[in-house]
């Protein structure tokens, strides 16, 4: 069984054939991110050195693009939470719009989206003067034209 990656901007999907062990390998990264190559291995039957040897692999064809920290927005007292469309400057490409958001803690998930607004941003803040202080910092961003926000008021699913 393989797994196609997404297209390269301007190109085709790769075809990325991953088997059973690199599968369970990705499992236990995605559960944590932090284990050592010896606990991962003893989860998944293989010495510290063949695990690292398949993450690196992994790495280089792209199929793990790197490791970040996922924080928990209830346990910051972040119980603010709003949804904010973006809207840029003309030519403002996906990977500037990612790498200004990629500075703000408070930034949940992000998405590039079609109709007006060119992003959907998820944030998470402790309260609305903290949530207005980095809608702010974000409208200040260079690419950023405008944006228009939604405060959550209570989750119906999810």
């Amino acid at each position: 069984m393989s797994t196609s990656r997404p297209p390269e901007p301007g190109g085709a999907a790769l075809d990325v054939s991953l088997d059973e062990t690199d599968r369970l390998l990705l499992a236990q990264l995605g559960r944590d991110g932090r284990a050592s190559y010896a606990e991962i291995g003893l989860l998944v039957n293989l010495s510290a050195t063949a695990v690292r040897r398949r993450i690196d692999r992994l790495r280089a064809r792209g199929v793990v693009r790197g490791f970040t920290v996922v924080l928990d927005p209830a346990l910051l007292g972040w119980h603010t939470e709003a949804f904010v469309e973006v809207y840029c400057r003309e030519r403002t490409a996906p990977e500037e719009i990612l790498a200004s958001l990629r500075q703000f803690p408070e930034v949940v998930a992000a998405w590039t989206v079609t109709g007006d607004p060119d992003a959907l941003v998820h944030l998470r803040a402790s309260d609305t003067r903290h949530l207005e202080a980095v809608i702010e910092r974000i409208r200040k961003e260079p690419g950023v034209q405008r944006s228009r926000s939604s405060v959550v008021l209570s989750r119906l699913i999810g």
